[in-house]
């Protein structure tokens, strides 16, 4: 296979790094994921190694579709994380604004791999950037197209990243982000 990886293995012990320095008093975390997704059982174990790491306490839900994001509100009103991270699949994307919402509401701090739920309301995210990802995607295939075995096409790594920070967000749910932290930022929204 071929083709362009949005590292989201490598980048998920990352956004918990980053929640964590946005957030030091982080000590217990909600994590959303699908099964649906291939690689969610990868990026738990990544997100767990990370979380025992930084001597934090992760909660694991899955969702498949929104009976099971609302059951999994149930579960962390109940829980009572201090933080929420977001896998970024198609399932948790799709309830970008709903999880967003519900984040703010209970005055969660919450972390995405896309910038979608930042602009929808969600706190922070940090990811590959897309636009740029997807620019090389025809690359590949023009490749292929002109004889390149797929096989011997390199995988290629994004070279580009991006952090999102709502302060809108940060205000409601009272929290501070440090100036280290919006200084690196790609886009803050005010």
């Amino acid at each position: 296979m071929t083709g362009i990886t949005w590292l989201a293995f490598e980048l998920v012990g990352k956004r918990l790094e980053i929640l964590k320095e946005a957030v030091p008093r982080v000590s217990s975390v909600a994590a959303l994921g699908s099964p649906l997704h291939a690689g969610e059982q990868r990026e738990l174990r990544e997100t767990q190694s990370t979380a025992r790491a930084l001597g934090v306490t992760l909660q694991y839900s899955q969702v498949k579709d929104t009976a099971d994001v609302n059951a999994v509100f149930e579960i962390i009103i109940k829980e009572n994380p201090n933080a929420l991270l977001v896998f970024a699949d198609p399932v948790t994307n799709g309830h970008r604004q709903q999880i967003a919402e519900f984040a703010a509401k209970r005055r969660i701090p919450s972390m995405f791999g896309r910038k979608e739920p930042v602009e929808a309301g969600g706190l922070i995210s940090y990811g590959a950037q897309l636009d740029e990802v997807y620019r090389r995607i025809p690359v590949h295939v023009d490749k292929i197209l002109k004889g390149a075995k797929p096989g011997e096409v390199p995988t290629e790594l994004p070279t580009k990243f991006e952090m999102f920070i709502n302060l809108k967000t940060a205000k409601q749910i009272g929290i501070t982000i440090p100036p280290n932290l919006l200084v690196r930022a790609d886009k803050v929204i005010r």
